[in-house]
């Protein structure tokens, strides 16, 4: 069988566009999308450099430079740019280096439309919209500001964490960004919350806090910085949240998600206090107070690429590392005494209190939730709790029982794929770990670049990251 020709009618039959260049950025192969998105069917751009054929485009922004430049792959990039007939277009890219024996020649690119995921982008910007609107103003008529916490929210008796509400109080009027560090669940809002409440200059105004993790790459520009009309097919104008909030706070939470040449846009409001709504021709003054948060530890995210260096040096003006429950466990019991009483109301229920021997079982837990789990799991417990104090029959973590959870958590059992193993704490739970212990070797293997750990266990990075988030696994730093 002749692969050529089987690669030649892929080739010919696929949707996708194709380009090809040597190492100067010069086409050497091109081939337009189905739907001809750059706009230049008719013309052969071969010969021509990639700057030329696409003049819209710099050696900045083009993505055959950076990996002319780098030599790395970019996976499935979604790009803007005005193509060859003067049309605003979407395209999602996969750029890649060529080696031939082990010598860089070249770069190829595959190219798709994604014309009909901005439509929709654009009715999530609406609805995204109308929500910011719709909660600001319920939050006026409520005189609320968006932010309901308050540093007497925070239970704590530990002295780190004691210490850590103390020097959060101290900057409350200070207008300098804020970057606080904390794993999931270990209350990073909740301080972000009140700050903003105590700060008297601006807890008259909004709070508005946003997961960049939760929102695609191309609309989470468009939702901070807003969008004017006819900046692409279908725009309108629309205030952004860094309009949304002025004079307030805006929490931007896992920045570490956000791409980062929006990263450098985030840079640019912070020190120069003003910013453009895409499409727009001039600046906007704004007065806000940005702080961002990480469930990694910063440093860590810089040298892995995740977190621009100038970007972290300008939030870390102020730094907050809130400690992990598994390091505060004095505090257990007095979470535990407020939830119980929390979820007494919530539930309609009367205990009195958690047993000697329960709460020792908390305590000795890991926590790899923190107090977010610590909630769920007391809420769970008075679910199942039929007396007046909690016992360690009514205690459930990791959607088992605690008994399957020490022996599953016991550093003395090494053989944990073990059949004894398996029969002590069921299948599924075995192949829970199995999975985890996969995921962690490829990050390893990886040196901590999700991407290529996705491709090598051959699964979306998207289903990665939900796993990675599923299973609380640290990540692998590898220093050079």
């Amino acid at each position: 069988m002749n692969y050529k020709i089987i690669l030649e009618t892929f080739i010919d039959n696929s949707d996708e566009g194709i380009i090809v260049t040597d190492t100067k950025g010069n086409i050497t192969f091109y081939k337009e999308s189905k739907n001809n998105i750059t706009g230049i069917k008719d013309k052969n751009p071969v010969g021509k450099n990639i700057l030329d054929v696409f003049p819209y485009l710099t050696e900045e922004t083009s993505s055959f430079y950076y990996v002319l430049k780098k030599k790395k792959p970019i996976i499935e990039k979604v790009q803007k740019y005005k193509n060859n007939l003067g049309k605003i277009v979407y395209i999602v890219t996969s750029t890649i280096p060529i080696f031939e024996n082990n010598e860089f020649v070249g770069v190829f690119e595959i190219f798709k439309d994604l014309t009909l995921v901005s439509e929709l982008s654009e009715k999530v910007l609406v609805l995204q919209e109308n929500i910011n609107k719709e909660r600001l103003k319920v939050d006026k008529v409520n005189n609320k500001n968006g932010a309901k916490y308050r540093f007497s929210d925070i239970i704590a008796k530990n002295n780190d964490m004691i210490k850590l509400i103390n020097m959060a109080k101290k900057i409350c009027k200070s207008s300098s960004p804020i970057l606080v560090y904390g794993e999931t669940g270990t209350g990073k809002e909740l301080l972000v919350q009140s700050i903003h409440n105590e700060d008297f200059a601006r807890n008259k105004y909004p709070f508005i806090a946003q997961n960049c993790a939760a929102i695609p790459e191309n609309l989470l520009e468009s939702i901070l910085f807003g969008t004017e009309d006819g900046c692409y097919t279908g725009a309108k104008d629309r205030a952004g949240l860094l309009e949304l909030v002025n004079g307030g706070t805006l929490f931007l939470d896992e920045i570490n998600s956000m791409d980062v040449q929006l990263q450098s846009k985030l840079l640019r409001v912070i020190q120069e206090g003003e910013f453009r709504r895409i499409g727009g021709k001039e600046n906007k003054k704004i007065n806000i107070r940005i702080i961002a948060s990480t469930n990694e530890k910063p440093i860590d995210l810089v040298n892995l690429g995740r977190l621009r260096r100038d970007l972290y040096y300008r939030l870390n003006v102020i730094y907050f590392e809130i400690p992990p429950l598994r390091k505060r466990r004095d505090d257990i019991s007095i979470l535990v005494d407020h939830f119980i009483e929390k979820y007494n109301h919530r539930l309609n229920k009367y205990i009195n209190g958690i047993e000697e021997s329960a709460l020792k079982v908390l305590e000795e837990y890991e926590w790899p939730g923190n107090v977010r789990e610590l909630e769920n799991v007391i809420e769970r417990a008075m679910n199942w709790t039929e007396g007046n104090f909690i016992n360690t029959e009514s205690i459930f973590m990791d959607n088992c029982n605690y008994g399957v959870s020490v022996y599953y958590n016991n550093k003395n059992h090494k053989d944990e794929n073990s059949a004894n193993m398996v029969y002590e704490i069921g299948l599924p739970l075995a192949m829970d770990n199995y999975e985890k212990n996969i995921i962690k070797n490829a990050i390893k293997e990886s040196s901590g670049n999700y991407s290529k750990a996705a491709r090598n266990l051959k699964i979306p990075k998207q289903t990665l990251q939900n796993k990675i988030k599923k299973y609380n696994i640290e990540k692998y730093v590898v220093l050079k």
